[in-house]
C-alpha cells in the first residue's frame, strides 16, 4: 500500500527502532530522563533558542504557546487556512480563551501589510480585544506546503517588535522550509519569540514535537504542558527516536521534495490540474475535477489499486511524500493515477 495521506503515517526505520529499544530512560516529570533532556537541548541548539520542551503533538505545542504568550480576552492574528485556526479543535478559544483575527494569505503566505492592518488600534473605549500575538505557519500546509520568503518573515517579526507584540512560528515542517530555501534554520526562526516543530512528520518519529523559546518562556510553558496532560513519564524512548531524527533525517527531506515534483510533473502530463510553482516541498495538491467523478469514487479507485490518499476539498487531493515512499512506490502511484483516467 502506497500511503500518500500525510507524512504523519511514516513508520520508524529499523535504525530508529534500535535506538528506541536500547534507550535508558528515567521519569521526565521528575526531570531525570536524560534522553529527553538531551533532545530538548539539541533542539534548542539547532534552532538557536535558549531552551525547548518536549510535548506529545504539534497541536499541544501550539496551544501551549498561545497560553504562554496571551491571557484570556486577547486576540491572535492567524492566516485563514492555518493549522491553529482550522485543525486544532478550536483550542485557541476553549483553552487560551482568545479571539482570532484572520488574514487571507496567498497560498498560505500572509502579506505583512495585511498583518499590519489586522492589528487592533489602541484605545477604542475598551471595545476591542487586545492584539497580543502573531502566528505564522512555515511551511503553510493548506497553501500546498509553501515556504515563507525570508523578507516576509523579517517584515512580520519587525512589525511585531514595533507594535510590542509576540510572535510564534508554527514550524511543524520548518525543516522542510529550510531544506527547500537553502536558508539556515537558525536564521529562519531567529526573530520569533517561540517556535514549534514536529518530529512525527517528515522527520519520521512515531510521536512528539518540540516547543522552543527563551528560558523564561519555556519555564512558563512547562506549567501549561502539565495542565494539558502533557507531563509524560518514560519519554526517553520517544526522545531517542527524536535524537536520531535530528541527526539523520533532516537532510533526507530533499528526497521527499524531489519526489513531490516528479509526481506533480507526471500528473500534469496526464492532464491533472496542478500548479507546479506551488510544489515547493513535500506536498502536491491535485485538482481531479476534470475527471467528472465523485470524490469518493476517485479515492476508492485509488485505494483498490493500493494507493491511499485523502481529499483536501471537493475537487482536490493532497499527496504527501515521506520516508515511507521510495522511488518504486512513487512510480506505482503515478501508474495508478494514469489508469484512473481510463474509468471516466
Amino acid at each position: 500500500m502506497i500511503d500518500l495521506r500525510s507524512d504523519t503515517v511514516s513508520k520508524p526505520t529499523k535504525e530508529m527502532l534500535e535506538c528506541i529499544s536500547s534507550a535508558k530512560v528515567g521519569d521526565d516529570v521528575f526531570g531525570d530522563d536524560n534522553l529527553t533532556l538531551k533532545l530538548q537541548d539539541q533542539a534548542a541548539g539547532i534552532l538557536g533558542k535558549d531552551a525547548a520542551l518536549f510535548v506529545p503533538s504539534g497541536t499541544m505545542a501550539n496551544q501551549i504557546a498561545l497560553q504562554t504568550h496571551t491571557q484570556a480576552g486577547d486576540e491572535v492574528i492567524l492566516e485563514s487556512g492555518s493549522h491553529i485556526y482550522m485543525y486544532e479543535g478550536g483550542g485557541y478559544a476553549s483553552l487560551a480563551g482568545v479571539s482570532v483575527k484572520l488574514v487571507q494569505g496567498d497560498r498560505g503566505i500572509m502579506d505583512p501589510v495585511e498583518v499590519k492592518n489586522a492589528i487592533r488600534p489602541p484605545g477604542g473605549l475598551s471595545h476591542y480585544p487586545k492584539t497580543k500575538l502573531i502566528c505564522v505557519e512555515n511551511t503553510a500546509n493548506a497553501g500546498g506546503g509553501t515556504v515563507y520568503p525570508l523578507d516576509v518573515l523579517d517584515s512580520i517579526t519587525n512589525l511585531a517588535v514595533g507594535k510590542n507584540l509576540k510572535t510564534h512560528l508554527d514550524g511543524a515542517r520548518v525543516f522542510n522550509a529550510a531544506i527547500s530555501s537553502g536558508i539556515d534554520i537558525k536564521r529562519i526562526v531567529r526573530d520569533f519569540d517561540s517556535v514549534s516543530f514536529c518530529l512525527s512528520k517528515g522527520l519520521g518519529c512515531p510521536v512528539g514535537s518540540l516547543l522552543c523559546g527563551s528560558y523564561s518562556f519555556i519555564k512558563k510553558a512547562h506549567r501549561f504542558r502539565k495542565m494539558l496532560g502533557g507531563g509524560m513519564r518514560q519519554t526517553g524512548f520517544l526522545a531517542a527516536a527524536g535524537i536520531f531524527a535530528l541527526e539523520k533525517n533532516i537532510e533526507r527531506l530533499e528526497d521527499d521534495h524531489i519526489r513531490a515534483r516528479k509526481l506533480a510533473k507526471s500528473l500534469i502530463d496526464f492532464g491533472y490540474g496542478i500548479c507546479l510553482d506551488s510544489v515547493e516541498t513535500n506536498m502536491v495538491y491535485i485538482d481531479v475535477s476534470f475527471l467528472n467523478l465523485k470524490m469518493e469514487v476517485v479515492i476508492e479507485f485509488l485505494k483498490k489499486n493500493n494507493v491511499l490518499i485523502a481529499a483536501s476539498s471537493d475537487k482536490h487531493l493532497r499527496a504527501v511524500m515521506h520516508l515511507g515512499i521510495n522511488n518504486a512506490g512513487l512510480q506505482k502511484a503515478i501508474d495508478v493515477f494514469q489508469n484512473l483516467k481510463t474509468i471516466t
